[in-house]
């Protein structure tokens, strides 16, 4: 296999899950981004939004990501905000491969809604605010090299199998073995 499958697209749409299934399927390394920031930062990433604010997790989430994709191949889970940066799609886009994983709104509300730990939603309507998000960042995750869509139809290993076979059709060599 060659490079890194990185993994980007809206906070729920199942990036850890589904990148945990990718990695188990192909047996490679898998990373979570905010996983690696959480535990560098020995904080979570609300405290990290709170008491830093946003645009200083953005700055670490880009050193974090440029530190994991040059680290062994595997599966990169990255935040929903992390494809949004000029600066991490070039990371990416040098290192491997960029997968969308898209999913409906209505699917997107229902994994996120009940959680408290998503610091972008913390608002007085956070559906609308999702949904605001979701419009504004739909057409900068379209720059991706694949999009996947997953819904609640889906599980986790039928969505892996989807992205397996979507990398497999669009470039063929991508993971083979070298």
């Amino acid at each position: 296999m060659q490079g890194q499958i990185a993994l980007v697209g809206m906070m729920g749409v199942g990036k850890t899950a589904v990148g945990q299934e990718i990695a188990r399927q192909l047996g490679i390394a898998f990373t979570d981004t905010d996983a690696e920031i959480e535990r560098a930062a020995a904080m979570t990433i609300p405290e990290i939004f709170a008491r830093d604010g946003e645009t200083f997790f953005r700055d670490r989430e880009s050193v974090v990501l440029g530190r994991l994709l040059e680290g062994p191949r595997g599966v990169i889970s990255t935040g929903g905000g992390a494809w949004i940066q000029p600066r991490n799609r070039a990371l990416i886009r040098n290192a491997g491969i960029a997968v969308w994983l898209d999913a409906t709104l209505e699917t997107l509300w229902a994994r996120v809604r009940q959680r408290p730990t998503r610091p972008l939603l913390m608002t007085a309507t956070p559906r609308e605010t999702l949904a605001s998000l979701l419009e504004a960042r739909r057409p900068v995750y379209a720059r991706a090299d694949l999009r996947v869509p997953t819904d609640s139809e889906a599980d986790i290993e039928t969505t892996a199998r989807r992205v397996i076979a979507a990398i497999h059709q669009a470039r063929p060599a991508f993971l083979e073995e070298k």
